[in-house]
Parts: C-alpha cells; structure tokens; sequence
C-alpha cells in the first residue's frame, strides 16, 4: 500500500467500500472555518472529484442520505496532537481525532488513499501518530534561486499531503527590504505581500511559515553594500585552507554601535508578515569573528564567550518582537560550557549533512543541557545537480535516530543552495519525501515507497518513469567510484568557478578529471543519459508535473557535461590535441543550446534573473576556447583540500 508516511499501525480487511458518485462529507461545526474547515473540506474535494466523486460538505447534525465520509473529535484516538484513527468499513470512512492537527493528519491520508484505489477504497484500520511535534523543511532563497510564489504555493501544497507542518525560507539578502534594494534587486526577491499570501495559504494547510533571517554570519552581500561595510568583522576577504580561496567578509562585527540597531530594523519590516511566534535567526558559521573588529575582545573573553553574549543580545530583541528564536547550534555545540548558560526558551537547531555525522554526540549536548532543540538533516543536492542520494537517506534517517533518542523537538530537513544554486527543486523531492516519512514514523520507513508515491503525487507520472529516473540519478555519481564531502563532481565541474576568482565552492572541480579513470566517467555518463531517456518516456498529466520534469532534464544534461569536460581536460593531459578540439566544439555548441534553454525556462519558476545561477555554462564556453588545463595533472591529483560547504 503506498502510503508516505507509511502509518504506524494499519490493518486491512477483506473487501472495500465504493465511494459514491455523490456523496456527503461531514466536519464538525465547532471547526474555525476559514483556516480548517472549508480548506480541508475543498482539498478532500479535489481529491475526490479526481477519482469520480462529487462531495457535498455538511456540518451540523451528522446526518444524511449520502454520508460516506465523516470525521469527529474521538477520545479513542492516540493522544498526541497529530494523532488520528482512520477507518474504512462497509458503512464508509471515519476519521477519529483529538486535536486539529490528526483531522489534517487523517485527511491527508485519506486523500491519498483515494489517489491510489480511486473510488474503490480498500476496508482497513489505521492508528497513527507522529514522531516528532515539528516535521519541517528549509528551503535556501539566498544563493542565486528566489522561486516565484507560484513554486512556492505548490511545494507547499505537496508538502502538506506529507504531514509537513512548518516551513522556512532561508534568506540572507532576498527579502525585498524597502531601504536596501541595492543589496537584492540583481538577485530578485521575495517582497512583503508575497509573504503575507504564502503564509496565509500555509496556515490554511496547517504548515507554519516561519521566518528565517541570518542575524550574524553569512551576511556577504549586506556586507558589500557601502552604507553597511563599517558593520563588518573584517574589512577585506582573507585566505583560508592554506590560501586556497577567499573568505569575504560576511559576519556583523558584535560590538559595533550599529549592528542592533541594523538587525532591529530587519526584524521590524520583516517579522510582521508572519503568523509564526517564532524566529529562525540564524548565527551560523561566523568565521570571521575575532578577526578583525572583535579581535581584542575575543582575546579577552574567547571566540565562545562573545559568540554567545550576542546571541543573548538578539535573544532579547526576538523577545520583546513576541517571537521564540531559534539558531543554528553549529558554533556553541563546541562550547558545551556555554550551552548551559542558553536561555532555555530558545531553540537550538542541530544541523550536519554528511553521512557519518555526529548528531549522536552533539543532540546528546543539547539534551543534557536541557536546551530545546530540533535535528536537522539534509537533502544533500546542493553542489550535485542532480542528488547525492545515498548519502541522503543515510543522514536523513540517522537525524531521525538521534533526534528521537534525546527528545528533540522537531525534525528540519534543510535543502541548501551552496555554489550559486543550480540544481533545481525538482530533484530535492525524492529527500523531502524521504525526510517527511522519517520524522512521521521512522519505525514504519521503507525507501521502496519513495518512487510509487513521487510518481504518483509529484511527478503524475502513471508511466513510473518520471520518478524511477529521479531516484537513480541521485546515484549516478557512484559510476565516478570517486566520494567528497557535500560535493559529487558531477555537480562540482561544470559549476566551478574560474581559479582567479578563488572562491569556496566547487573550487576542486576542476581537479577531478585527475582523480578519477575515464572508464569511470563514461559510465557515469551513460547512466545519466539512460536517465534522460527515461525522462523523455513520462507521460505527466499536469503542466506543474511537467515542468519538473523539464527541471530535471536541465540539471541531468548539465551533470552530463561535467562528465564531457573530465573527459576533454584528460585528452589535454596526455597530448590529444585533435581530440580535444572536437570534443571542445560539440560541447560548446551542447552548452550555447543548454544556456539558451535554462534562460527560457528560468522565469517560469523562478524571480530575478538566472545571472548567479548559470554562469558556470559561459566560464566552461570559455575554457574549451582557450584549450588549456587550469590544473596540470600532477597538481590536479594533490588530494591536500577538501571541498567546502556552507
């Protein structure tokens, strides 16, 4: 039965009811009735006029002629706040809750169920509840990628059906702030009244939008704005790892009389757009700090010391704004000393990407401080274009593990935009779904479900090839037999930026080629275009599920190139000039036709312009012109660096 999250406790009895032609829908009058019960009732419509059914909503007595589905306060029912019964009998459906959100719960079961059998839904009994209070996903609008509102209503819309109840929007500088539009008008942004509508459509699906602005690190591109460089911890980018790349200045030095009062001003245009009482302030990766502005007073006190009297500075600022903070816990899980000293309504969140990471340990810090806390896992596409897969699953369900084991919170599946943000949010379904199932039941996951139901309710696919291919492109870096930390160079080689510009990420990209066999990369090669072929035989019934599959075969096309680029540098390497050159003039060509694509499809989903997001495509068109290697053999196959995240 593909059910996602598969349900904790069901049983199936022989037979099945047959949903009317016309039928009656009744929910309880005492339901608040623009944010619960007319929504719930129109989407549990929707679903049912697909399948062949017109449902009339009554309220009231629970009565009448035509009553097939009902759904009631039940003591019976598990006693969490998603907990829910579901019920398929010879009578009809019944749906069993205590609060509002097992009604949603049970509604979003029930209407998959209907996409699956139709009008013929099989009798059984289902008891569920959720693991975690809070089932949330991240999504970064801040590393080239703004989607239009439009994106943003249907992700939403799908992550409902998945028991998802909070979202987030990472951002940085693409909230369209009415006194710094020179900070993000060459990125597009996300303006006050496209806010105000995303967050009225979430609190009718049950999600709660919360808002989500980085407070110290990672300020980059305010920091570059005239008016605001004096706010900065440094004054100048500074290499790092030996002098491999450049950090820029991107975190508020503290101490400057002007940063609260910058950070106040942020918060007050921002933060009455949301409904949400909490705020996700950031304070991630402060890797300037005690570097420049702050050096003195870091010597004195230690990095830790004043790290964490700023965070109680924002503290009191999110406070008397009514809201909760929440912060990244990268910085003071190293302090487990100061992690006592936290206010203990603030909401740590514990993030880490990699398989083997250590959310064991750092939960368990968290946890004994007494400190609130969620797990935070990702999708790992970002810097791959097209998945990383297995390590997903892996650091998904290990987030899920840990986090249960010492009481968090919530579970925050974050979706991160690193390397200007090429990969499109097609690919990150197959991970949210996954992520979704894992903090509902982890006990009851099963990765076998991922492929019906994306094929199903994402891609509307009844091929199932849309969402197979999906699933193994997320693999395909394994034909490269070659592994990196947040990084697969089939998302890393095309997309890594010129030397010159020394920038973090993707900077081993193009030192690949030397590091992996050629019989490698043509296998990886032939997998994505297996893949493609794949993408090419869907059949998706609706313009949204097309347009994600156009999104995949843009990513799965621009991983392919990274494999002919490996390709070209190695036939320079050992002489094969004729070669090369014809490789070099199929390729740009392939790649003038990919930039000509991508900019057509890119305002169909996404603000601004595709600038930050695609111009690897033109620095690869340059490459192959000028016909030479960045990187000789011998210093290409140095393995001395590791790849960078963010």
């Amino acid at each position: 039965m593909n059910l996602l999250p598969y349900p904790r406790s069901l049983r199936r009895q022989a037979g099945s009811f047959v949903l009317p032609e016309r039928a009656a829908l009744y929910l309880e009058p005492g339901l608040p009735r623009e944010l619960v019960l007319l929504p719930l009732a129109q989407r549990l419509q929707e679903t049912a006029r697909a399948a062949g059914s017109t449902l009339e909503l009554i309220t009231g007595p629970a009565s009448h002629p035509c009553l097939a589905i009902q759904a009631a306060r039940d003591e019976t029912a598990p006693h969490e706040p998603a907990g829910y019964t579901l019920t398929i009998s010879a009578r009809g459906v019944m749906i069993g809750y205590r609060e509002i959100e097992g009604l949603r719960a049970g509604i979003a079961t029930l209407r998959q169920l209907l996409r699956e059998y139709g009008r013929r839904l099989p009798k059984l009994s289902i008891r569920d509840h959720a693991d975690f209070p809070k089932r949330g996903v991240m999504l970064d609008i801040s590393r080239g990628r703004v989607p239009r509102l439009e994106t943003l209503l249907e992700l939403v819309d799908h992550l409902a059906d998945f028991k998802v109840n909070e979202f987030q929007l990472y951002t940085e500088h693409t909230f369209a702030y009415r006194n710094y539009e020179p900070v993000w008008r060459d990125w597009g942004a996300l303006t006050g009244e496209e806010i105000l509508k995303l967050d009225s459509h979430c609190r009718r699906l049950g999600i709660e939008l919360v808002p989500n602005q980085n407070s110290f690190g990672h300020l980059r591109y305010w920091l570059e704005y005239p008016p605001l460089r004096k706010l900065a911890e440094t004054s100048k980018p500074w290499p790092d790892q030996g002098g491999a790349f450049l950090r820029y200045p991107s975190t508020l030095a503290p101490a400057n009389p002007g940063t609260l009062p910058f950070l106040r001003e942020l918060y007050d245009e921002l933060l009455p757009h949301f409904t949400s009482p909490r705020f996700n302030v950031g304070c991630d990766e402060t890797w300037d700090l005690g570097r420049g502005q702050s050096k003195g007073i870091c010597a004195r006190k230690g990095q830790g010391r004043v790290y964490l009297d700023f965070l109680k500075q924002i503290h009191r600022e999110t406070k008397t704004r009514g809201r909760q903070m929440m912060f990244w816990g990268d910085i003071i899980v190293h302090y487990p000393k100061l992690v006592r000293e936290l206010p203990k309504d603030m909401v740590a969140l514990n993030w880490g990407y990699d398989a083997n990471h250590p959310f064991e340990r750092e939960a368990g810090i968290f946890a004994r401080s007494r400190v609130p806390f969620y797990i935070c896992p990702g999708t790992s596409t970002w810097m791959t274009l097209i998945g990383r897969h297995d390590n997903a699953f892996v650091n998904l369900k290990q987030a899920a593990e840990a986090g249960r084991k010492h009481g968090a919170l919530g579970y925050l599946n974050t979706d991160w935009g690193d390397g200007g943000h090429p990969q499109p949010l097609a690919v990150s379904y197959l991970p949210y779904l996954a992520g979704a199932a894992l903090s509902w039941c982890a006990r009851t996951d099963d990765e076998k479900l991922l492929v019906p139901v994306a094929n199903r309710d994402i891609f509307h696919d009844p091929t199932g090839r849309a969402g197979e291919a999906a699933y193994a492109l997320g693999f395909a870096h394994r034909k490269l037999g070659y592994f990196a930390p947040n990084v697969t160079p089939l998302g890393a080689v095309i997309a890594a930026p010129p030397p010159r510009l020394r920038e973090l990420f993707c900077r081993d990209g193009l030192k690949y080629y030397a590091r992996i066999p050629a019989k490698n990369i043509r296998a990886a090669l032939v997998e994505i275009e297996a893949q493609r072929s794949s993408l090419r035989r869907s059949h998706p019934t609706s313009r949204p599920a097309q347009a994600l599959i156009e999104e995949l075969n843009l990513a799965a096309r621009m991983a392919a190139q990274s494999c002919k680029f490996m390709l070209w540098q190695q036939a320079l390497a050992v002489g094969r000039k004729v070669e090369a050159r014809a490789s070099a003039k199929r390729a740009m060509a392939e790649l003038a036709q990919l930039d000509e694509e991508f900019n057509a499809y890119w305002p169909t989903r996404n603000k601004g312009t595709p600038q930050r997001c695609s111009a690897f495509l033109r620095w690869r068109m340059d490459d192959y012109r000028r016909g030479k290697l960045d990187f000789p053999p011998e210093v290409a196959s140095a393995e001395n660096q590791s790849s960078g995240s963010g």
